[in-house]
C-alpha cells in the first residue's frame, strides 16, 4: 500500500513537470507566431520557404464559387507563415487578427454576429482599411472563439464579398467541446501539413531535381541523380518537415540544433493536451502519444492497447486517440479485409496504425546519430523499415490519399493500398534494394490490380506489372494519376 502511494505521487509528479514543461513551450510557440508574422511584413520580409499550398489559395481566390477558407493543422507547420505569405502576394493590405493571443478580438463577435459589423469593428481596431476582394481578412487560432467560427457562415451568406482565411491547430475539437454549431456547408477547407519531401527539395534549392525526377518517373528509366536524391531523403529523415526544423538547418547545418527544435514541438503537442482535453483525456492522450515508438518498432505495426499498459483497452483509449488525430499529430492506417474497389466499403475498423505526422519527430524519438541514417549501412532492417514506413505514410497523406494497408490472416501483408481513379493499388515499401516480397504477389493473385507499387531504395524501373519507385520519388504519386 505504501509502495502504490509513493509510486501515485510520483506520477502525478511527473505529469505535472510535463505540464508546466508544456506549458512554457506553448507560450514559446505564441511568441514565435508574433515573430515570423513580423517577418513577413517588415520590409526585410523573412524566410523564404515556398510551400505548395499557395496554389491551392490561388485556386481559392479566383474561384467564382469561393467560400470563406477554413485550414485545419497542426501547430507549427507553417499555416500562420503561409497566410500572411499569401495575402502580402496577392492582396493589396493583410488583416492578421490571431484570437489566441488578442483577447480584444472576442469582445466584437460577442454581440451579434453581421457580418458588416464586424468588417467595420475589426478595420477601426486595426485602423486599416478593409475592401471587398482587395484584403486577405486572416482569423487565427480560430479555435479560441468559437462564435468567430460561427460568424464564417454569415459571411458566406451575407458577405461573401469578403475575402476570409481561417486557420487553427485544434479545429475540431474546438467544435467538439463547444457550443456553437460548425458552418457545414458554408466554408471550403483544406489540411495542411508539414513540409512534404518536394517541399523540403524547394527550401534547400534542389527544384532543378525536382523536374528531373518528375521526368525519371514519368519514363520510369533509370534516374542519373540517384544517389544524390537518395542523400537528400536520409536528410530529409532528420530533420522531417517542420518549418523551424527545416529553417534551423538551413541556418546552421546542426542537426543537434534541429532536435533540440523538434523536441519543443513535441512539447507543444503535450502543451496542447493539457489546454484543450479534458484531465482524463490529457494524461490518455499523453500515453497514447508516448507509445507511438513502441508500436511501430514491433514486428506487427498494428496498433495494440496493450503497449500503452498491460490493462489499457480499446473503450478507454479512444477518444485519446481520435483527440491526436484530429490535432492532425498523428496519421491513421486503416486496415482493409479486401482489396476492391472502394476501400472505404471494407475498412476493418478495429485494426488500424498509427504513424507520426513527421518523420523527424519519429528519428528525434529513436535517438539515432544522425550521421547513422546518413550513412545507413549499420543500421539494423527494422530501423530503416521504420523511418520509410512512417516517411511514406506522411507523403502519401501529404499529396491527398487516405491511408489504408490489406492484411491475410498471418501470411501476407500490404503497407499502403490507395485508390487512383478506379482502382485500388498496391504499395510496398522497402527501405533497402532488397525487394522480394510474397506478400505483394499474393495481393496480385487475389485482386488482379492495373500495377503495383513496390518503394524502395532502388532506381526507377517498371518490369512485370511492378512499377519500382525510389523513397525520393513518391511525391510524384497522385490520386488522379491514370
Amino acid at each position: 500500500m505504501f509502495f502504490n502511494l509513493v509510486l501515485n505521487i510520483h506520477i502525478h509528479i511527473s505529469v505535472k513537470k510535463v505540464i508546466l514543461n508544456a506549458f512554457f513551450h506553448m507560450y514559446f510557440v505564441i511568441f514565435i507566431d508574433f515573430y515570423l508574422f513580423y517577418c513577413y511584413t517588415s520590409e526585410k520580409g523573412g524566410v523564404n520557404m515556398k510551400r505548395l499550398i499557395e496554389r491551392r489559395f490561388i485556386e481559392w481566390k479566383n474561384s467564382v464559387n469561393r467560400k470563406p477558407l477554413l485550414i485545419y493543422g497542426a501547430r507549427q507547420i507553417g499555416k500562420t507563415y503561409s497566410m500572411i505569405a499569401f495575402g502580402k502576394e496577392y492582396y493589396t493590405n493583410t488583416v492578421y487578427c490571431n484570437f489566441e493571443s488578442t483577447s480584444d478580438l472576442h469582445v466584437i463577435f460577442e454581440r451579434d454576429l453581421d457580418p458588416e459589423r464586424i468588417v467595420r469593428a475589426i478595420s477601426t481596431m486595426y485602423n486599416t482599411q478593409i475592401t471587398k476582394g482587395g484584403t486577405l481578412i486572416i482569423f487565427d487560432e480560430i479555435q479560441a472563439c468559437e462564435r468567430a467560427l460561427t460568424s464564417l457562415k454569415y459571411f458566406q451568406e451575407q458577405a461573401n464579398d469578403y475575402h476570409i482565411v481561417a486557420a487553427g491547430s485544434l479545429l475540431g475539437l474546438a467544435v467538439n467541446r463547444g457550443h456553437y454549431s460548425f458552418p457545414v456547408g458554408k466554408v471550403d477547407m483544406i489540411t495542411m501539413y508539414p513540409l512534404s519531401f518536394e517541399e523540403f527539395l524547394l527550401a534547400t534549392d534542389n527544384e532543378k531535381l525536382i523536374s528531373l525526377i518528375k521526368k525519371a518517373y514519368s519514363e520510369f528509366s533509370p534516374f542519373a541523380l540517384h544517389e544524390k536524391a537518395m542523400d537528400l531523403y536520409r536528410t530529409y529523415l532528420i530533420v522531417g518537415g517542420y518549418p523551424a526544423a527545416v529553417q534551423t538547418y538551413l541556418d546552421t547545418s546542426d542537426f543537434n540544433a534541429v532536435r533540440a527544435e523538434q523536441s519543443m514541438i513535441s512539447n507543444a503537442y503535450i502543451a496542447d493536451m493539457a489546454k484543450y482535453a479534458t484531465p482524463s483525456d490529457m494524461l490518455k492522450s499523453i500515453e497514447v502519444y508516448n507509445s507511438l515508438f513502441a508500436q511501430l518498432s514491433k514486428e506487427n505495426t498494428k496498433f495494440q492497447y496493450s503497449v500503452i499498459g498491460s490493462k489499457a483497452r480499446a473503450r478507454d483509449y479512444e477518444t485519446a486517440l481520435a483527440w491526436l488525430k484530429s490535432a492532425n499529430v498523428v496519421l491513421r492506417c486503416q486496415r482493409v479485409t479486401d482489396g476492391k474497389y472502394p476501400l472505404a466499403l471494407y475498412e476493418d475498423q478495429n485494426s488500424f496504425k498509427i504513424y507520426y505526422s513527421d518523420v523527424g519527430l519519429l528519428t528525434m524519438r529513436m535517438s539515432i546519430a544522425p550521421n547513422a541514417i546518413l550513412q545507413p549501412y549499420n543500421l539494423s532492417d527494422k530501423a530503416r523499415g521504420m523511418m520509410a514506413e512512417n516517411y511514406v505514410a506522411e507523403q502519401l497523406t501529404a499529396n491527398g490519399f487516405s491511408l489504408h494497408y490489406w492484411t491475410s490472416g498471418n501470411t501476407a501483408e500490404i503497407d499502403f493500398v490507395i485508390q487512383q481513379n478506379a482502382w485500388s493499388i498496391p504499395v510496398e515499401v522497402k527501405s533497402s534494394d532488397n525487394v522480394k516480397a510474397k506478400s505483394l504477389q499474393t495481393y496480385v493473385k487475389n485482386y488482379a490490380p492495373n500495377y503495383s507499387i513496390r518503394v524502395s531504395a532502388k532506381n526507377f524501373g517498371y518490369d512485370n506489372g511492378i512499377k519500382s519507385i525510389p523513397l525520393y520519388a513518391i511525391f510524384c504519386l497522385h490520386p488522379d494519376e491514370t
